[in-house]
C-alpha cells in the first residue's frame, strides 16, 4: 500500500474523518460513489465550459483515509472514480474526470451553444467507481443528482423594426401626447441584450420627438399650410448599445382642421338659358368630424331680390300678364311704359334696363295725374286695386300710393291707398245717401312687408263693406276698421293721382310717397281667384328638388310660395345627402333675366343629448345666369308704293303693310361637318373653325306701334283704321292717337301679322296730298328686344278731268298708252300682288317712259318711209311680219274719237308693244308680267265707260308729257 499526502477538500472534511476511523485490511469494494444532489451551472454560448456550481467531484468511502496535510495517503483502485454518466436525451453536454483519485470532474459542452435555441438545460449525472481489480469487477455508481445549466447570451443581433416603415395622419393645431409608436425587437435570448434601451430621431430639425418607448409626438403646434406632411428616420439600440440594422422611415401627414361643413360642390354654378333644370350640388356631402348625429335641419336660399321686382318674371306690361293668368274684366294700368298712347308716365324716374320690369321710382317730390277718361269717375264695386311695392322705414307721415280726391275748392278724399306707420291703410269714402250713418270708411293693415326694403305684391278687393288683401299670394284680413259718415253732395269733378294726393283747396301736391311702385292696376271685378293672383306673383325661377324613391320618407321638404327657399329635416346622413344632391335650379322663361342669383346653406345639427354638438358654418355659392341668345326681330315687306286719290278717298282706304312679314332669328356657332367628321374619327383639324348660322325661333310679342314720319294726322280729313272686330277675336287691343296706331297684347308673331295686314290709311281730302310715311316697330317683353324701324312710304297719284276734243285728229295715238297697262314702276320699288290695285308710275318713270316710246315713234315712222320706198321687198316679206304691219298700219290710221269703240285698236296696240319692249333692252329689267297680267284682268273687268274714260285721262296725260 502506498500512501500520499492528503489535502482534504473543505465540502467533504466529514466524510474524510469517518474513514480514518474505518480502516479495511481487505481489497473490497463496499461503497457507492458519493455526489451533491443538485448542480448548477452557467456556459457563455459560444464556449464550452461549464461554470459550476458546487463545484463536479465524486468521493467514494472505500478510498483510503487522509490525515493531515502533513503526510500523504495513498489510495488503492478501489477508492477510485472512474468516471460520471449524463442521463437525458440529446444532452449537448459531457462531464468528464479530471482526476480518479480525488473524483474531481467537470461538464463541458459537446458543441457551441445558441442561446436564442435554448437558454436553459436540465439532466442528471451520475458518478461510477473503479470497481474491484484490475478488470473492475464489483462496480458501484452513485446517485443521479440533478444538474441545471444555463447559457449566457452573447450580444449578437442588432435591433429590428417590426414595420417596414410607418404613417400617421394629424390635424393642423394640436399637440399630442403620442402620434404614433415604433417598436423594434432584438433576436438575442438575454434580457440585457433583447430589450431595446432607446430610440432616436435621426432627421434633423424636425418638431417631433421619440421616447424609450417608441412613442413620437410633436414638440409644437403643426400647421398644414407650413408643411403638409413630415418624413423621419428613426433607430432604435438595445441595451448592449446595438445599433438597429436598418432605420425605419416613418410619414405623418398633416390633415386641416377639421371643421363641419358642406363640401364638394362649385361656387359657381353656370346656367345656360333654355336648358331645363339643373342640379346645384350633384357631389354635396356634409363634413361631421366623426360627431354621433341625431338630427339635421338645411335651409337652401335663393337670392334673387335684384332681379325685377323680386326674381325673373315675365317683363310684358301689367296688363297684358292679368290676360295671360285669366284676370277677365276691364283693366287699366296706371303706370304703363311712356308711349305715344300713354304719356303721362314720361320723366318719371325707371329702371331702365330692358331685362327687368318697368319700374318707377318715387322720391319723395314727384307725383303723376292720370288724364281724365283713363279711369272712370264713377268706379263702382266691386272692383280691385292691385301694385308692386318696394318700401322701407320711412317718416311719420302718410305716403299716398293712390288718391282720388276733389279737383278744386276741396281736400276731400274719396279713396285712397296710402302707407303709414309701416300700415297698409285703404280709405273708401262712400257716396252720400239717404240715411246718413256711420260705415266702414278706413281698412288698416299692419304688415312686415310694408317696410322691409323688398319688393311684395298687393292685391286689394273691394266689394264694401268688407275688403281682402292678398300680399305676395296670402290673405290677411284688416287688424282694425273705422268708421265715417259718408261723403257730402258735390257736384266737383274728382283728380286721380299716383304717389302724392291732390289737394284741390290749396292746389298742390301732398303726402308724397318715397319708394318704388310697378304694375298699378285698377280693375272692374273682383279678383279672388286664388290661382289668377298665384299666377301674378309667381316666379319664373326657383329651386326644386326630386325625391330618389329611397329617401321619400326619410327627409322632409318644405318650400316657401314663390320657391326661392326651401328647408329639409332628416336624422339620416346618407339620405339628407342624397336629396341635396337632387336639389335644382330652373328657369322656365325663354329668354331670362342673365347675371347671378346667390345661394346660401344654413344648417344646425343636433347630437343624442338632443343639443347643438357641433357648428356647421353657412355655405354660399351663385348661380350665373348666362346671357340667352338674343332674338333678331326683323320686319320686311312693301317699302314705297303708290295709289290713285280715290283710292285713299274710298271707305276702305289703302293697306300700309300688304305683305309685312315678321321673322325673329337667332344667331348660333356651331361646329361644321368636317370638324365633326374629324372629332369622330379622332383626328383634330386646325384649320376647321365654328361656322356662325341664324336660325329662325318662335316667340310672342307684346307691342307693335304704327307712327307717322313727319306731321302728326288731322283728324279731320285723315286716319289709320283697323277692324277692331279681327283684332279682339286675336286677343289683341289697339289704341290710336294723331301720332299713330298702336297694337298690344302677348300673342304670336303670326296673329300681328294678320293684324298689321288690315291697318289701312284714309284720306278723304287728297288735293294737297302728294305723299304720306309711315313707321312700324314691333317689341317683346316690354321693350327688352326691338325690332328693325320698317318705312313705307305711299305716294298718291293725281289724274286729271277728261277733256272733250272737238276734232279726233287732236286725239294722241292709241300707241303711247299700253304705258299704262304694262304697269311699270321704273322707280326700283317692289311690286304688289295682283289682287292689289296696280302700280302707278311717278313723274320722274313717266317722263322717261314717254320720251322712249316717243323714240320708238319716230322709228316706226322711219321704218314706214323705208317700206314705203321698197314695197316689192316689204311685200315679199310681208308674211312673216304680219303682225309688225297691222301695229304699223294701226298706228299711222288713228283718227277715231277717244268715246268711240277702242278694243280693237287696244289690242293691236298692245301687240305692237310687245314687239317694241322686245327690240328695246333697256325697258325689260323694268316691266314684269304679273304687272301686265294684273293691269289686264282690271280693264277686262271695268265697263266700257270707265275703258272710256281712262282711255281720255291716259291721252291727256300723254298729250301733257310731250309738251316737254
Amino acid at each position: 500500500m502506498q500512501f500520499r499526502r492528503y489535502k482534504p477538500f473543505s465540502s467533504a472534511i466529514g466524510l474524510v474523518l469517518g474513514l480514518l476511523c474505518a480502516v479495511e485490511s481487505g481489497k473490497v469494494n463496499k461503497h457507492k460513489p458519493w455526489i451533491e444532489t443538485t448542480y448548477h451551472g452557467i456556459v457563455t454560448e459560444n464556449d464550452d465550459k461549464v461554470l459550476l456550481d458546487p463545484p463536479l467531484i465524486a468521493l467514494d468511502k472505500d478510498a483510503p483515509l487522509r490525515y493531515a496535510e502533513s503526510f500523504e495517503v495513498t489510495f488503492t483502485k478501489e477508492g477510485e472514480i472512474c468516471g460520471f454518466r449524463i442521463h437525458g436525451q440529446n444532452v449537448p453536454f459531457e462531464a468528464v474526470v479530471l482526476d480518479k483519485s480525488t473524483g474531481e470532474g467537470v461538464i463541458r459542452a459537446k458543441d457551441k451553444l445558441d442561446c436564442e435555441l435554448q437558454k436553459e438545460h436540465t439532466f442528471t449525472i451520475q458518478a461510477y467507481d473503479c470497481g474491484e481489480g484490475p478488470d473492475g469487477a464489483n462496480m458501484k455508481k452513485s446517485h443521479k443528482a440533478n444538474v441545471h445549466i444555463q447559457v449566457n447570451d452573447v450580444n449578437e443581433y442588432s435591433p429590428v423594426f417590426k414595420e417596414k416603415s410607418y404613417k400617421a395622419t394629424v390635424i393642423e393645431g394640436k399637440k399630442y401626447d403620442s402620434i404614433l409608436k415604433v417598436e423594434a425587437v432584438d433576436a438575442d435570448c438575454s434580457f440585457q441584450y433583447s430589450q431595446i434601451c432607446s430610440y432616436e430621431i435621426v432627421t434633423p430639425d424636425v418638431p417631433f420627438s421619440v421616447d424609450k418607448d417608441g412613442n413620437i409626438k410633436n414638440t409644437e403646434k403643426l400647421t398644414y399650410n407650413k408643411e403638409r406632411m413630415y418624413k423621419l428616420t428613426v433607430t432604435a439600440y438595445d441595451c448592449g448599445k446595438n445599433r438597429a440594422s436598418e432605420d425605419v422611415l416613418v410619414k405623418i401627414n398633416i390633415k386641416p382642421t377639421c371643421k363641419p361643413s358642406w363640401q364638394g360642390f362649385n361656387k359657381r354654378i353656370e346656367y345656360e338659358p333654355g336648358t331645363g333644370s339643373l342640379a346645384l350640388f350633384p357631389s354635396m356631402r356634409l363634413e361631421t368630424c366623426e360627431e354621433p348625429i341625431t338630427s339635421i335641419q338645411a335651409t337652401i336660399q335663393l337670392e334673387t331680390s335684384h332681379i325685377g321686382k323680386g326674381c325673373d318674371r315675365d317683363t310684358y306690361s301689367e296688363k297684358s300678364l292679368h290676360k295671360l293668368c285669366g284676370a277677365s274684366g276691364n283693366t287699366v294700368e296706371l303706370l304703363p311704359t311712356p308711349s305715344s298712347a300713354a304719356n303721362w308716365t314720361v320723366g318719371l324716374p325707371t329702371d331702365n334696363g330692358h331685362d327687368s320690369d318697368q319700374v318707377f321710382e318715387f322720391n319723395g317730390t314727384q307725383a303723376l295725374k292720370i288724364p281724365e277718361g283713363v279711369v272712370s269717375t264713377s268706379l263702382k264695386e266691386p272692383f280691385t286695386v292691385s301694385v308692386w311695392m318696394r318700401h322701407g322705414p320711412g317718416a311719420r307721415e302718410k305716403e299716398t300710393i293712390l288718391c282720388n280726391s276733389d279737383k278744386t275748392d276741396m281736400n276731400r278724399h274719396h279713396y285712397s291707398l296710402y302707407v303709414h306707420n309701416c300700415r297698409l291703410i285703404l280709405l273708401l269714402r262712400q257716396d252720400p245717401t239717404e240715411a246718413e250713418s256711420y260705415k266702414p270708411a278706413e281698412f288698416h293693415w299692419k304688415l312686415d312687408q310694408v317696410c322691409d326694403k323688398e319688393w311684395h305684391h298687393y292685391v286689394l278687393n273691394i266689394e264694401f263693406p268688407s275688403v281682402t288683401l292678398f300680399v305676395d299670394g296670402v290673405t290677411f284680413e284688416p287688424f282694425l276698421v273705422t268708421e265715417d259718415y259718408p261723403l257730402h253732395a258735390s257736384k266737383l269733378e274728382t283728380q286721380l293721382t299716383v304717389g302724392a294726393c291732390w289737394q284741390g283747396g290749396a292746389a298742390h301736391m301732398a303726402q308724397f310717397f318715397r319708394g318704388n311702385l310697378a304694375g298699378l292696376m285698377i280693375r272692374t271685378g273682383k279678383l279672388d281667384n286664388k290661382k289668377v293672383i298665384d299666377c301674378l306673383y309667381t316666379c319664373k325661377e326657383g329651386l326644386d328638388v326630386q325625391m330618389p324613391e329611397e329617401v321619400v320618407n326619410t327627409v322632409k321638404v318644405q318650400f316657401n310660395p314663390n320657391q326661392s327657399s326651401l328647408t329639409l329635416e332628416g336624422d339620416d346622413i346618407e339620405s339628407f345627402e342624397k336629396v341635396m344632391q337632387h336639389i335644382s335650379y330652373l328657369n322656365s322663361r325663354q329668354f331670362p333675366t342673365p347675371g347671378i342669383r346667390h345661394l346660401r346653406i344654413s344648417t344646425t345639427v343636433k347630437c343624442f343629448n338632443e343639443e347643438t354638438c357641433i357648428s356647421v358654418p353657412d355655405s354660399e355659392g351663385y348661380v350665373m345666369v348666362l346671357q340667352p341668345e338674343e332674338p333678331k326681330i326683323s320686319l320686311s315687306g312693301i317699302d314705297h308704293f303708290a295709289r290713285g286719290a280715290l283710292d285713299f278717298e274710298s271707305s276702305e282706304g289703302v293697306t300700309l303693310f300688304p305683305e309685312l312679314r315678321i321673322v325673329s332669328t337667332i344667331t348660333r356657332e356651331v361646329e361644321p361637318e368636317a370638324e365633326a367628321e374629324a372629332e369622330t374619327e379622332g383626328e383634330d383639324d386646325p384649320t376647321v373653325q365654328e361656322t356662325v348660322v341664324s336660325e329662325e325661333i318662335m316667340h310672342n310679342l307684346d307691342t307693335c306701334e304704327v307712327s307717322v314720319v313727319g306731321e302728326d294726322l288731322d283728324g279731320e280729313h285723315e286716319s289709320l283704321e283697323v277692324d277692331l272686330t279681327q283684332v279682339q277675336q286675336r286677343g289683341l287691343e289697339m289704341s290710336s292717337s294723331n301720332v299713330g296706331m298702336i297694337i298690344t297684347g302677348v300673342n304670336t308673331m303670326a296673329n300681328y301679322e294678320q293684324v298689321l295686314h288690315l291697318i289701312r290709311y284714309r284720306n278723304w281730302h287728297t288735293e294737297a296730298l302728294f305723299d304720306r310715311k309711315f313707321k312700324l316697330v314691333c317689341s317683346e317683353l316690354n321693350g327688352r328686344y326691338i325690332s328693325n324701324e320698317f318705312k313705307v312710304e305711299v305716294n298718291v297719284i293725281h289724274t286729271a278731268n277728261p277733256i272733250e276734243h272737238a276734232n279726233n285728229a287732236m286725239v294722241q295715238p292709241q300707241f303711247i298708252n299700253p304705258v299704262h297697262h304694262a304697269s311699270v314702276d321704273l322707280s326700283g320699288h317692289n311690286l304688289v300682288n295682283a289682287h292689289q290695285s296696280s302700280v302707278v308710275p311717278s313723274a320722274a318713270t313717266i317722263v322717261i317712259v314717254v320720251c322712249v316710246s316717243f323714240l320708238v315713234f319716230m322709228i316706226i315712222l322711219g321704218v314706214f318711209r323705208i317700206r314705203a320706198a321698197h314695197q316689192r321687198t316689204m311685200r315679199d316679206q310681208e308674211g312673216g311680219k304680219e303682225n309688225e304691219m297691222d301695229w304699223d298700219d294701226s298706228a299711222l290710221t288713228i283718227t277715231v274719237n277717244p268715246m268711240e269703240t277702242y278694243e280693237d285698236q287696244h289690242s293691236s296696240e298692245e301687240e305692237e308693244e310687245e314687239e317694241e319692249e322686245s327690240e328695246d333692252g333697256e325697258e325689260e329689267d323694268d316691266i314684269t308680267s304679273a304687272e301686265s297680267e294684273s293691269s289686264e284682268d282690271e280693264e277686262g273687268a271695268e265697263p266700257e265707260d270707265q275703258q272710256g274714260a281712262s282711255r281720255q285721262q291716259q291721252l291727256e296725260w300723254d298729250d301733257s308729257t310731250l309738251t316737254y
